[in-house]
This record gives structure tokens, C-alpha cells and sequence, in this order.
């Protein structure tokens, strides 16, 4: 198995990249929380997943180890293929998924698209155990608060005219700057950053 690649960057978009690794270009499929973490810069480490079917071999790359843990966790459920964890991980940070699955918040999950009820119930059950053993610390009430603030600045700011995604993102950008920050310095620092 290749456990990481180190080489340069030598093509990215959203989805993959391309890594040279003394000549040798391997494609590799990334989720947009390690896409953001790439940067543009020219040399990086991705720490990978080949995925062997009868059909093809495919790598899949992370920006760190505990995000391939979430998806090695998660490819592990009946149902949840490759792409849908890749999905999962683009849509949630690794901490994100783990304080949805420790509180029981199947419509968290189920934001993911292509997550249905049934999906996201299956991944609480047969995850919840394990995040719960690796000692994952969540306190129940700050991750339900931090939730339910990010989703109300997402619908006011979809009603002043964002569109879903850069509305998202504006907000993650904004808590990462400053994590405590209240729904009304939220919305206030994506308006002054647009």
C-alpha cells in the first residue's frame, strides 16, 4: 500500500491533483477541506488511500492522517463508497462529522449531498463507538451551539443574496480567524470580507 507521497505539485484542481515524485506523476483525489490545505505551494506531502477494485486502482489523498482515519472509518460502512466519504469530507471537517456523529445529528450528516436518512443514521450507529474510543472530546452543548450558529448565519446570509456555498465558506473562513466569534460578528465579518 502507498502510505504517503511527497513530490511536487505539479497540477491541482478542486477535485485532484497531480504530484510528481521524481518523474512519476500520480493522480490523486482529494477532498476541498485538503484542497485548501495544499495552498499553491510547489512541494507537499499527502498522506493516501489506494482503493483497488477488479476494475481500477485509485489513490486518494489527505492533507493529514486523521482525515484519512475519518475516511478509512467511513468507506468501511456498507453503502458509503470512496467518493460519497470524499464527499462527506469535502462538505465536513474530519472534527465536524465526529461531533455529528458523537451528538446524533443524522441532518447534519444528511446535508452531505447524495447522504440520505437512512445513510446518515447508518454511519451514527456503526461510527458513533469507535470516534467515542479514540477519545474525541465534544462538548455536547458548545458543538450543538456552534452548529445551530453556523447554520443561522448561513440562512441569513442566503437571505441577504449568498449563494449556499460562498456563504459557507465565508463563515469557515471567518471562525477560523476567530472561533468564538457570536452569529451577529459572524455576519458582520462576511459582509466586511466580501
Amino acid at each position: 500500500m502507498i502510505s504517503y507521497l511527497k513530490g511536487r505539485l505539479a497540477h491541482k484542481q478542486a477535485s485532484s491533483i497531480i504530484i510528481d515524485v521524481n518523474g512519476v506523476g500520480y493522480q490523486v483525489f482529494i477532498s476541498l477541506n485538503t484542497y485548501s490545505a495544499l495552498k499553491d505551494e510547489e512541494a507537499c506531502t499527502l498522506h493516501t488511500h489506494l482503493h483497488v477494485k477488479e476494475d481500477s486502482h485509485t489513490l486518494f489523498g489527505f492533507s493529514d492522517v486523521k482525515e484519512r482515519a475519518t475516511f478509512l472509518q467511513l468507506i468501511s460502512i456498507s453503502g458509503v463508497g470512496p467518493t460519497t466519504a470524499l464527499t462527506v469530507l469535502s462538505t465536513l471537517s474530519s472534527s465536524e462529522l465526529k461531533t455529528a456523529i458523537l451528538n446524533e445529528e443524522v441532518k447534519v450528516i444528511q446535508s452531505v449531498k447524495g447522504i440520505g436518512a437512512k445513510t446518515a443514521q447508518r454511519i451514527i450507529l456503526e461510527l458513533k463507538d469507535k470516534v467515542a474510543k479514540e477519545g474525541f472530546e465534544v462538548d455536547e452543548q458548545s458543538g450543538l451551539v456552534d452548529n445551530r450558529i453556523k447554520e443561522e448565519a448561513l440562512t441569513a446570509l442566503m437571505t441577504l443574496g449568498y449563494a449556499k456555498a460562498v456563504a459557507e465558506k465565508s463563515i469557515e473562513k471567518a471562525l477560523k480567524r476567530t472561533p468564538d466569534l457570536s452569529l451577529e460578528e459572524i455576519i458582520k465579518n462576511v459582509l466586511k470580507s466580501a
